[in-house]
């Protein structure tokens, strides 16, 4: 039996400690979290009991969770624990945060070697007074501080937190919005849950599909049970065999491989016979009523004329149907749910209709189609799928899914609801994008610029990061348009560990300058990364004569000391203008003895090129949204809303340690961003190449401010919109192998769909 944490996120104080203990048990034990404005404090609902007392919750957590640790050294810090809240004298806070620090001296954790509940518990007092968290800024605790910062940075305790501050945010009512850890199926089985991601092979996945997808796998991964991905392959108008071959691509981009690859077409044959068997049981019926007619009998409750024909009738309409006929062509098939329920997608929802178009798989051996509302309960039933994952959009039409099951007679199938995802500033309509691709306003599907898959992983998104936010969204039921800075700041957490870091100077107006107190050229081995000496090491030359960045250079004064990063100290003497104000040259003396920690500015900076030292040419990229509205509604022409100028080029120069990068790795440039290595163009020789980067957004307010508003100088900036249409580039990502084999899994047919080259092939 599942055990849940209840809390109200209105609860003051907040009972931290209770949501601290049971995010972090919910590496152990099947645990879930929710938030409710309505409820108590907080309710812990175990082995059929109900706990409301906190104190009684994390002991009962404590116990199921085997983190109780010593209960006789426990006892002094619980109490503790308890106290502290309470305590409204300064110098007695003080003492007690005194008796902690001393004890926290020569131990890591309050009780043994490991993490107990007595942490969670002394954590979660000072996290919910005010007092106590001030007087730990004041820097007289260090090990208390040093402790906190610890069981404050777990990352089951970071997303329950987060989740908290959502639920407070959109003032959760009746809402189950679970920390990202402690998300729980109903009914689930260990072993035997079958969950499934059913795409529709006519577009390219992004990243609202990213959401579907990464839970799907989350809970047949956390369940020691099955994904499926099953193509929804009902449409032979819209889909393609191409389309299937780089949605596996595209998650495969997402570590998602699925168990088992389906299509729905596989199962023709039986959704057919279904078909027959619904219309035998009477529970549904051939119609020929005229689309804008039928939903307008639909919309008031009107029934079809057609809704008492016979079986026989039915039957043989539906034959028409199977064989392409004229005739059949006029029909499709209705479910005989409802003429005039309260909700919509029960009046009679259509559930086969006639297209003669030939299917990518199947050929012209069908004519007649089952619809989404049909085939899939049909399909989730027969494949063995325990639980279908489905955005709370289709809520409504639940009901009708479950209706679907029970007409036939098929094992029953658990529905779960997500929230869809949406972001501010993004296009996620297949249309909308497609006028994009088709206007060449972008590059192609994979575009930094789009939210498709590989384009947010052109832009340098890293699957870990995508995964740790669609986790932390669970099973969140607002629907909202979400910031970009979230995601962001979770990839820059990922990837600032691991980027190595280089310099650039950008080539405009770079400023020379002429070092006096440095004889010669030499060259010293630096790291790539001063706090992680596995990423390796760097060659850095140090000559008499260096280049710094314009701005830099605008910005010292005269005599002003500045420090010249991994070098030095040095006195700006002397600075060369030209007659625009542009400043040319500069010199500096070398004052390699003072006090870095005395200057207020420290500049990164090249050495003068040599043979062996030669300046790479690199591109600097920066996109700005597609769009200048936050939402576009239904209504909204997006002709209207589309930003003048979203691509940002400027042009720098680096060292020749930049040539060991490889296309899509992440690099930092010091003092300029986040980079990932899109294009390496051609030239005479490697020094010849120019080595193109994209900026990844680092979360910033700053960094994700949409640019509109910039006027662009035709050196810096690409029209968005260019006169004529940009030709199909072949997609710049790195190369990543054959999911399934070699195999043949798709057929070759020659389809109409504009040419669009793999992602995976080599440059």
């Amino acid at each position: 039996m599942a055990t849940t944490l209840s809390i109200s996120s209105a609860a003051s104080p907040f009972p931290y400690a209770a949501l601290a203990t049971a995010a972090y048990s919910s590496n152990k034990i099947d645990i879930s979290i929710e938030f409710d404005v309505s409820e108590q404090p907080q309710i812990l609902h175990v082995d059929g009991k109900e706990i409301i007392a906190e104190s009684d919750i994390l002991e009962a957590l404590a116990r199921k969770s085997n983190i109780l640790g010593d209960s006789t050294k426990s006892a002094a810090l619980l109490a503790l624990a308890k106290t502290l809240p309470t305590i409204t004298s300064f110098p007695d806070l003080v003492a007690g945060l005194d008796t902690l620090d001393d004890h926290l001296a020569y131990r890591t954790f309050l009780v043994g070697h490991t993490l107990t509940v007595a942490d969670f518990a002394v954590w979660g007092s000072i996290k919910s007074s005010t007092k106590s968290a001030g007087v730990l800024k004041n820097g007289n605790h260090p090990h208390v501080q040093r402790w906190f910062s610890f069981v404050d940075g777990l990352a089951p305790i970071q997303e329950a937190v987060t989740r908290l501050i959502e639920a407070r945010s959109t003032k959760a009512r009746n809402n189950k919005v679970a920390s990202s850890f402690t998300l729980g199926l109903p009914n689930a089985i260990d072993g035997q849950v079958v969950t499934r991601f059913p795409p529709e092979p006519s577009g390219y996945l992004h990243i609202g599909h990213a959401k579907a997808a990464m839970l799907n796998q989350y809970f047949a991964q956390m369940y020691h049970g099955k994904l499926i991905i099953r193509f929804d392959d009902t449409n032979p108008s819209k889909e393609t065999a191409e389309f299937e071959e780089t949605i596996l691509e595209d998650l495969r981009l997402m570590d998602i491989v699925g168990d088992q690859i389906t299509h729905t077409s596989d199962h023709f044959q039986r959704l057919f016979d279904y078909g027959v068997e619904i219309i035998k049981r009477g529970k549904a019926y051939a119609d020929d009523t005229e689309r804008a007619q039928m939903q307008d009998e639909r919309r008031n409750g009107i029934a079809s004329k057609r809704r008492d024909a016979t079986v026989e009738e039915n039957l043989a309409r539906f034959d028409e149907m199977a064989k392409g006929t004229e005739e059949g062509l006029r029909w499709c098939i209705r479910a005989k749910i409802s003429v005039d329920d309260n909700n919509k997608a029960l009046r009679d929802p259509v559930i086969f209709r006639t297209n003669v178009t030939p299917h990518h798989r199947t050929g012209s051996t069908w004519k007649v189609y089952p619809t989404y509302d049909f085939a899939c309960p049909v399909v989730d039933s027969i494949e063995g799928v325990t639980h279908a994952l489905r955005t709370n959009e289709y809520r409504d039409r639940n009901p009708q899914y479950h209706w679907m099951i029970d007409a036939l007679g098929l094992r029953k199938v658990d529905v779960w609801d997500f929230s869809r995802l949406n972001f501010i500033y993004t296009l996620l309509s297949k249309r909308n994008l497609r006028k994009f691709v088709e206007r060449g306003l972008v590059r192609g599907w994979d575009d930094p610029r789009f939210p498709t898959v590989r384009g947010i992983r052109r832009r340098g998104l890293t699957v870990e990061a995508l995964r740790q936010y669609m986790l932390s969204q669970g099973p969140s039921q607002s629907v909202v348009s979400l910031e970009w800075d979230s995601i962001w700041t979770i990839n820059k957490k990922i990837i600032d560990p691991i980027a190595p870091r280089y310099w650039a100077v950008e080539t405009n107006n770079m400023t020379r300058v002429v070092l006096k107190g440095q004889i010669g050229t030499e060259t010293r081995t630096n790291p790539l990364h001063k706090k992680n000496s596995d990423i390796g090491t760097k060659t850095v030359a140090y000559s008499p004569v260096i280049y710094v960045d314009q701005a830099d250079a605008a910005s010292f004064e005269d005599n002003e000391e500045i420090t010249l990063m991994d070098w030095g100290n040095a006195f700006v003497r002397t600075k060369t203008t030209n007659s625009s104000g542009v400043i040319t040259e500069i010199s500096m003396e070398l004052f390699l003895e003072g006090d870095f920690k005395k200057t207020k500015k420290k500049i990164t900076w090249l050495s003068e090129p040599t043979e062996t030292n030669p300046h790479i040419s690199i591109t600097l990229l920066d996109y700005d949204y597609l769009i200048t509205k936050k939402k576009l509604e239904e209504d909204d022409d997006l002709d209207n809303f589309v930003t003048p100028v979203t691509e940002f080029k400027l042009a720098a120069v680096t060292d020749s340690n930049i040539l060991k990068v490889k296309r899509g790795e992440t690099i930092q440039f010091e003092r300029k961003g986040y980079y990932i290595l899109d294009e390496i163009v051609s030239g005479s020789s490697d020094t010849d190449k120019n080595y193109q980067f994209v900026n990844i957004p680092d979360g910033r307010v700053a960094s994700l401010a949409s640019k509109s508003a910039v006027v662009a100088a035709p050196s810096q900036a690409a029209s968005s919109a260019p006169s004529q249409p940009a030709p199909t580039t072949t997609s710049k990502m790195y190369k990543v192998d054959n999911i399934y084999g070699d195999r043949p899994v798709f057929s070759d047919d020659v389809t109409k769909m504009y040419k669009v080259e793999s992602p995976y092939k080599s440059a």
